[in-house]
């Protein structure tokens, strides 16, 4: 998907980390991308509109963490 491999790039190239899921399904066996970003709180406004300029109609969910393991 173009609008993916745009945000991918582009968040990469800010220093940002993303994993990339690649699925297909639905209705109509669309294919879908999703791009995992961990943040900072003090990098979500450059994360955002990088999305907004790259991902037009993207859905975004954002998920606050207090705590996390690493196993």
């Amino acid at each position: 998907n173009a609008q993916a491999d745009g945000a991918v790039e582009a968040l990469l190239k800010a220093g940002h980390r993303v994993t990339r899921l690649a699925s297909t399904g639905g209705f109509l066996r669309q294919g879908n991308t999703t791009l995992l970003v961990g943040a900072e709180d003090r990098d979500m406004e450059e994360i955002l509109e990088t999305l907004r300029r790259q991902a037009l109609g993207a859905l975004v969910a954002i998920l606050p963490l207090e705590r996390y393991e690493h196993f």
